[in-house]
């Protein structure tokens, strides 16, 4: 566990983090994070969720720890650990593959065929400030091997909606392997997604953090799911999805 010392956080701050959260017990935090919010420190100085986690602080000056990221614009399931040993064991777990992750995502159009498998190794690459990743050969300089799995759930004139699971961990993950098969992810311009969808614009990434199911320190897996926000509803529904 971190032994930083606390961030101090507003009244408002405080109440906003206790209403995320979907599901806690002596030994996980799982909450639902808002779009917009970066889960550790990046180059905005506003406060992170890991910051946020100061909420939650215990008597002895510890608090919950992250165990896995969500990008900035993504919305949706986090699991933070509540004490060392269960950091230890849920870190372990995210190494040797054992979380299972679903995501809710926008496409402009349907993918041909409606399900499948992407197998496409990618590599990271700085451009100026900024991290990308990019779809390179197995046995380029850096390359790390990456798997997505996609399955359409409904479509329409306007899009479709799909349901993603990354198989791997690599940074933009799921975005980059949707452009690469030609479906770029709604309101996500770096890899080619449009900015409007269904008449409307869109205010961010249309991508959300559905579920995820992940060995419990006390034995079994546990699933804990969070409902899409309000602007990722909106946009499903403008299109008939």
């Amino acid at each position: 566990m971190t032994d930083r010392s606390p961030v101090s956080l507003s009244d408002e701050e405080i109440a906003a983090v206790r209403s995320w959260v979907i599901h806690e017990d002596p030994h996980v935090l799982v909450l639902n994070k808002p779009a917009g919010l970066s889960s550790q420190g990046g180059r905005i100085k506003a406060h992170t969720l890991d910051d946020l986690l100061w909420a939650f602080m215990r008597s002895n000056g510890k608090r919950p720890e992250l165990v896995h990221r969500l990008d900035r614009d993504t919305s949706g399931v986090i699991l933070a650990a509540k004490t060392k040993p269960a950091a230890g064991f849920l870190g372990k777990a995210l190494q040797m593959r054992r979380f299972r992750k679903t995501y809710l995502a926008l496409v402009s159009a349907a993918p041909e065929p409606p399900s499948g498998t992407i197998d496409a190794p990618l590599v990271r690459q700085e451009i100026g400030r900024e991290s990308y990743m990019r779809v390179c050969a197995f046995d380029a300089p850096g390359a790390q091997g990456s798997q997505s799995r996609y399955r359409t759930l409904s479509a329409s004139e306007d899009g479709a909606l799909v349901e993603l699971e990354p198989l791997t961990g690599r940074m933009h993950q799921l975005r980059v392997h949707m452009a690469h098969i030609r479906r770029p992810l709604v309101g996500d311009p770096r890899y080619g997604g449009a900015l409007t969808f269904a008449g409307r614009a869109a205010p961010r990434l249309m991508l959300h953090a559905a579920k995820l199911t992940f060995p419990h320190p006390e034995g079994g897996d546990r699933t804990v799911e969070a409902p899409p926000p309000e602007d990722f509803e909106a946009l499903k529904a403008a299109a008939g999805l």
